[in-house]
């Protein structure tokens, strides 16, 4: 009897154990694919018809920073192209990042049956009919009756189709369309089974597809107009669909269609389809999707916490690895922003979304696949030599010299760290084209002036000058530590003053951050000021006042001493947590806790600010509040309090749940929070592990220890996790 319970408690062990490895079982794709609708969610009333922004997440087939994203869409030009709350599927993309460009090659299985016309192709689905898990994705297409499934590799879509009996089977290659309006596009049949082309868009993606079955023909989608079309040879008749026919019989119900894609050539498109899916079949191609995401995401294994605390933890920590995408192809071959192909021996990604992501995302994805991270650094160092000798930036601002800083102090060093900085330090110091804007400026006086005018509207675009002054401030600090690693005395010294620069602008009399013009050539405050009111950029981008508030990372004690008193500070936090919103109508600033808006990321470091009075708890009641309650929202619960932008919101939850947050991404440290389980095991990508342990419940942290020494401040050193420590938080109310 002894030996038979020692027998059964091995093997329930050994389940419990596999079934513990299979983490991806709380990814739930879908998470962040819906809308903010209410006052509540949104921070204000709406006033039109158009639908509030979204996470703008998608819930198609991927693999981690792969070429291909195979995804369903059910609208153009709307973030990622798939919105929960919409009804009707127009076909499968094949790219997506969720931010209003991409959508490759829309592909749609259809029957004559159904009939599809240029006009009217869509299809009803219902989520009944629906599912999404990392690597796959299926949906129930009712117009047709075809059930679509559909698998990836890094550079290759799988497509599954089963088709209703009997049924006339088509497929409808949408080779017009894409989120970037392509304007040159070809599609023509190769062989019995085989078709391929090109279609612009964000680059020119090439493509070579093959079938299970043989082609009848491949021709415009016919319509009665079609000939009056014809005779006017316009540009309607151009953007036509395309139907892909098969041959008869019609007894086999399943079809696949294998799609090979490449930036370069079909040539190339056509030996990424050979190495990645000769030999596999559909179930295979999906087994591996499924394994590889499970390795990855087991990085981060959890004991404790809830049900939806772990679905949430994987759901948003699979998205940080989504973006940014592979650009090269089997052979290395790549498309240079010159125009030219080239070759590398590392794999060619797509600049980073650095505005968004340098904040966390970009050192959490380094932590887990450090070769991952190596290779946008050097993709980085590539496109800025060939582009004016400048590392590229995104959007606003600079933010690559943080990636390098951080990646590089954190023990990244498979790239040219000289190369890197010399581009840095050109952002830094030399004005041009390519560089950072309005740097002259910044350069004569150490800020930068704001428009000079009036009456400036929440959508109006000028110059973000006091959200720039703040982070190329920052952006010196992270350039400043890389000179030091160059032992560049001159220009460290150089950088570290300018990174001071961030107290310029600083209003003693108002508390706030904010804008000057230049008048008559004296410096003015601006006027107009709301600290409430909204702007896409004017003196701040995509943010207020309040959520400019604290952001000097790299000086957070002489960013407090500008204030008269901790009391002072304190009592700015508690106002900006607290007071409400002034409910203006913006649709990139949602979700809103008081004042503060945790649905954009200029204020996510404003909590921590708390640490530096020596109030912790607050600031982990914030966490806690904008954790439970800031995802998983709106009636369905898969809705964020903003836009994901490629990761950001994401990776913020994932490290404050866990129980880590990159506060300073450029330094190689991070913030302890009170994580949301009682035990987190983290496997670096070099196989090095180390746990965060939680001791006692509540917001208060008590004690921490490392390696069994107690902690002298807040900030844990990425060396003494890299090294198997122990990182044990005593808690308590």
């Amino acid at each position: 009897m002894k030996r038979f319970f020692l027998t059964f408690c091995f093997a329930l062990s050994a389940i419990l154990m596999v079934q513990s490895q299979n983490v991806i079982q709380y990814v739930n794709p879908f998470m962040g694919t819906t809308t903010l609708w209410t006052p509540e969610d949104l921070g204000y009333i709406r006033t039109v018809e158009k639908r509030p922004w979204g996470a703008e997440t998608y819930p198609g087939a991927a693999l981690p920073n792969a070429m291909v994203q195979l995804t369903p869409v059910t609208m153009y030009r709307s973030g990622s192209g798939y919105q929960y709350e919409d009804e009707f599927i127009y076909g499968f993309a094949h790219t997506s990042k969720g931010h209003w460009n991409l959508l490759h090659l829309p592909i749609l299985p259809v029957t004559a049956e159904g009939g599809p016309t240029p006009q009217s192709y869509r299809s009803l689905f219902r989520h009944t009919e629906e599912e999404a898990h990392p690597g796959f994705y299926r949906v129930l297409l009712d117009r047709y009756h075809v059930n679509a499934e559909l698998t990836s590799t890094l550079r290759c879509g799988f497509h599954r189709y089963t088709y209703p009996e009997g049924s006339h089977r088509q497929i409808l290659i949408d080779i017009a369309r894409s989120n970037n309006n392509p304007r040159h596009w070809e599609l023509k049949q190769t062989g019995d089974r085989s078709f391929e082309g090109f279609q612009d868009g964000e680059g020119r993606i090439y493509f070579h597809a093959e079938l299970s079955e043989d082609i009848a023909g491949i021709a415009p989608l016919p319509t009665p107009a079609m000939a009056e079309g014809q005779r006017r040879g316009g540009e309607w008749m151009q953007r036509v669909p395309n139907i892909v026919t098969l041959k008869e019989p019609r007894a086999n119900r399943k079809v696949e269609l294998r799609i090979g894609f490449s930036f370069v050539s079909v040539e190339n498109a056509k030996q990424n389809l050979q190495a990645e899916l000769t030999g596999k079949t559909f179930d295979e191609v999906r087994g591996d999707a499924e394994r590889q995401w499970n390795e990855l995401l087991s990085h981060v294994r959890v004991e404790g916490g809830t049900d939806w605390e772990r679905t949430m933890l994987y759901s948003t920590l699979y998205r940080v690895f989504l973006f940014p995408h592979l650009r090269s192809d089997v052979n290395g071959e790549y498309p240079g922003d010159d125009g030219q192909v080239r070759k590398g021996d590392f794999r060619y990604y797509t600049n980073p979304s650095f505005w968004d992501t340098y904040r966390n995302k970009l050192i959490l994805l380094g932590m887990i696949t450090p070769d991952v991270a190596t290779d946008i650094i050097k993709s980085c160092i590539e496109r800025g030599e060939a582009h004016g000798g400048y590392m590229p930036s995104f959007f606003h601002g600079d933010h690559a010299s943080t990636f390098v800083s951080g990646s590089w102090l954190r023990g990244i060093k498979g790239f040219d760290l000289k190369r890197a900085y010399a581009l840095m330090l050109k952002n830094a110091t030399v004005p041009g084209r390519g560089g950072r804007r309005y740097l002259d400026e910044y350069l004569e006086r150490g800020w930068i002036s704001e428009k000079d005018t009036t009456d400036v509207r929440t959508e109006n675009e000028y110059k973000g000058s006091v959200t720039k002054t703040l982070e190329y401030a920052y952006d010196d600090y992270a350039t400043a530590l890389v000179a030091h690693e160059l032992k560049d005395k001159k220009n460290e010294k150089l950088l570290m003053k300018h990174s001071q620069n961030y107290k310029n602008l600083f209003d003693a009399s108002t508390g706030f951050w904010r804008g000057k013009v230049i008048r008559d050539g004296k410096a003015l405050w601006i006027e107009d000021f709301r600290p409430n009111y909204p702007y896409y950029q004017y003196m701040y981008r995509e943010a207020d006042a309040w959520n400019s508030l604290f952001f000097a990372p790299h000086d957070p004690m002489g960013m407090l001493a500008l204030y008269p008193s901790k009391q002072a500070v304190e009592q700015k936090l508690d106002s900006l947590f607290s007071t409400p919103c002034g409910g203006y109508e913006a649709w990139n600033l949602t979700g809103y806790l008081g004042t503060y808006c945790h649905g954009n990321q200029p204020g996510h470091s404003i909590p921590y600010t708390y640490y530096f009075i020596d109030r912790q708890e607050k600031a982990q009641h914030v966490l806690n509040t904008l954790m439970h309650k800031y995802y998983g929202m709106g009636k369905e619960g898969l809705a964020y309090a903003g836009m994901d932008d490629a990761g950001e919101m994401s990776a913020w939850f994932a490290l404050n749940a866990i129980g880590i947050y990159t506060y300073s991404p450029a330094d190689p440290e991070y913030i302890v929070t009170v994580p949301l389980f009682s035990k987190v095991h983290f496997t670096l990508g070099d196989g090095q592990t180390f746990d965060i342990v939680r001791e006692g419940n509540g917001e208060k942290i008590k004690g921490i220890t490392v390696g069994g020494k107690p902690l002298d401040g807040w900030f844990v050193r990425h060396d003494d996790l890299a090294q198997g420590k122990e990182l044990r938080i005593v808690v308590g109310q």
